[in-house]
């Protein structure tokens, strides 16, 4: 049961990332993806800021934090190489 739950959470992270920084979703399989990776993100920098947040409520917060700061690094990277978006 905890696999779904993180895959769920992982989902609306990266939904959610993806509308704050690009202003759309970026399809499910996508944001499942960035939120998950988000999740091992910021579960990292709030560890290294010493923040402990709890509860579902508190992944989804740190999870959604460490999306925007993947989708962020991406496209700056992006940008850096001239890849144009779609």
């Amino acid at each position: 049961m905890g696999i779904l739950i993180s895959l769920l959470v992982g989902l609306l992270a990266g939904f959610v990332a993806g509308k704050i920084v690009q202003g759309h979703g970026m399809g499910m399989i996508a944001n499942l993806v960035v939120g998950l990776l988000g999740g091992l993100i910021g579960g990292l920098l709030f560890d290294y800021l010493g923040w402990q947040i709890n509860g579902v409520l508190g992944v989804l917060l740190t999870s959604t934090v460490g999306a925007i700061l993947l989708l962020l690094i991406v496209s700056f990277l992006a940008s850096l190489i001239g890849v144009k978006k779609r």
